[in-house]
Formats: C-alpha cells, sequence, structure tokens
C-alpha cells in the first residue's frame, strides 16, 4: 500500500446472497482527519451550526450563493433576463451556510438559494436547487425558455434534467476523487474519468447537429451546462487530462468547443461569471454568529 493508503482496508463481500470472492469494496478503517479540503465543515446532520441573520438588500430578488457551476448558472440567468437582485457571497469553506439563517431559506444548506419578494401572488419564496431556480426564473420572465405547449419546451426540459440530474452530480464526483480527495482512488478516478468523457461525447453528439444544446436557441438549458463544463479547467484543472490522457484516448469535442466559445462571448455571462466571486469576502464578515447549543 503507498502512504495515502495506509488507512484503507482491502474487504471482501460475503453478505448473504453475494458469492464470495465475487466483488472487492474498499472501506475506511479509520477515517482521516480531513479527508480533502471540504473534511473539515461535513457532517451528517443538517441542523444549523450557529444563529446568525442573512443580510437582506433593497431588490427584490435576494441570492445568497458563491461562484462556484451552481452558483454561476444563476448569477448568469439573472443578467440575462435582466432581473434586478442582492447578490450575497456565501463563503462555504468559512461555514457560511451552516447559520440559522441560511438553513432558514434551504434546509439542505446548499448554495445557491434565492428569495423572491415578488413570487406568485405578491407573496415572499425561497427558491432553492440551481435547476430550480432557473426554471423558475424562465416561467417568471417568460424568457430563455421556449412556450410550455411546444416540443421545444419538452427537449429544452430534457437538457436542463440532464445537466441536473446527471451531468452536474458526476462531474462533481470526479472532481472530489481527481483533485479533492487526499486519499486516492484509482478505482473512482477512473470510473468518474470514464463518465465525464462519456457525457462529453452525448452533448458533442447534440453540439455538432445544433448550435445551441436544445435546439437552435439559446436557453437556460445552455445556462445550466456551460459551467460545469468549464470547471473541468477552472476548478479541477482536468482539462489536458481528459482530453488527451485518460483511459488511454485521445478526444476532441469540437461541438462543444464551438458553443462554449458562443455561450462565453455573451455580455450577460461575461458579467454573471464575475458575480459572488469566490475571492469575494464572506457577506457575514467575520461573526459567524453564536454557536447553537
Amino acid at each position: 500500500m503507498t502512504d495515502n493508503n495506509k488507512n484503507l482496508q482491502l474487504g471482501a463481500a460475503a453478505a448473504a446472497g453475494v458469492a464470495v470472492g465475487a466483488a472487492a469494496v474498499w472501506f475506511l478503517k479509520k477515517a482521516p482527519k480531513a479527508s480533502s479540503p471540504f473534511g473539515s465543515i461535513n457532517r451528517p446532520t443538517a441542523f444549523p451550526r450557529s444563529i446568525k441573520d442573512l443580510p437582506v438588500g433593497d431588490k427584490p430578488i435576494q441570492l445568497y450563493s458563491l461562484g462556484t457551476p451552481n452558483g454561476v448558472k444563476v448569477t448568469v440567468a439573472l443578467e440575462e433576463m435582466g432581473l434586478a437582485y442582492d447578490a450575497h457571497t456565501i463563503q462555504i469553506m468559512q461555514s457560511d451556510q451552516f447559520t440559522s439563517g441560511f438553513t432558514d431559506i434551504n434546509p439542505n444548506q446548499k448554495i445557491p438559494v434565492l428569495v423572491d419578494r415578488n413570487g406568485p401572488n405578491g407573496r415572499t419564496v425561497r427558491v432553492f436547487e440551481s435547476g430550480h431556480i432557473l426554471l423558475y426564473l424562465a416561467h417568471k420572465t417568460g424568457k430563455f425558455i421556449p412556450p410550455r405547449d411546444s416540443p421545444e419546451y419538452v427537449e429544452c426540459l430534457n437538457w436542463l434534467f440532464f445537466q441536473h440530474g446527471s451531468l452536474g452530480p458526476l462531474f462533481g464526483q470526479f472532481g472530489h476523487f481527481y483533485k479533492y480527495a487526499t486519499v486516492k482512488i484509482p478505482y473512482a478516478i477512473e470510473r468518474y474519468t470514464s463518465e465525464v468523457k462519456r457525457l462529453l461525447s452525448v452533448i458533442d453528439q447534440q453540439l455538432q447537429r445544433h448550435p445551441y444544446i436544445a435546439g437552435s436557441e439559446y436557453t437556460i438549458a445552455d445556462m445550466a451546462l456551460f459551467p460545469w463544463i468549464l470547471c473541468i479547467d477552472t476548478h479541477y484543472s482536468a482539462g489536458e487530462y481528459i482530453r488527451h490522457q485518460a483511459l488511454g484516448r485521445h478526444d476532441e469535442y469540437p461541438g462543444v468547443d464551438a458553443w462554449l466559445k458562443r455561450c462565453l462571448e455573451r455580455p450577460a455571462v461575461i458579467k454573471g461569471r464575475t458575480v459572488n466571486s469566490p475571492q469575494s469576502p464572506s457577506c457575514l464578515g467575520d461573526d459567524k454568529g453564536r454557536p447553537v447549543p
């Protein structure tokens, strides 16, 4: 075993109904103190950890987020749709998302979250999950989404949910095991590398036939997808690995590259990518509130 894997022990699957030797499973005998940069903040519960209200601005929409791929989706949408909003930076590595104020608007304690004080029937609503936020804003404004009674609407939602259910989670797992995990597990890296390449192939085939992911028009499905494609380079530093080294393959994605260029040239995309920058100070400052007893 390597030094990084000394705390791993190989066990065989020997449960009832499973043939001994049919599978081998790696499990942690003793978890490292911090198995990734997120190891010090992750817990198996979702209770607030401190009592602290969130700041509130004057605009109808309040956004609490960070410039991750999921956060960029929403700031791009807000800019594209011309909506007035206040952007509050939630520094997840400082545990801002575990305050009572943030937990009140998203029990799942994940960014981004949007509070619309001019929601349905003029009521205030909270909107969480980035895919839902895009859909909510598109329905609110009637922009960047086809008419509901059209086949194009169905196609747009196909790709929106493809990103939310497939591409985002699998890209995220790749990034975790490839870059962030201090214990490098070859099987996990290979599995998620293969999935990233497969998903890039899926969208490349679509984008070689159409200028945008759902067809001829730029929609919320494009806003959902392109930040995750970018993060292979911007967050994981894995572009060269994925294209030219991984699995002994050399793959190019010309449809993806041309589409990405079109998306990144849009003024609202340029502006949206600067909002809630990871380098921005926390909206809570240094005072994260008093600890929950």
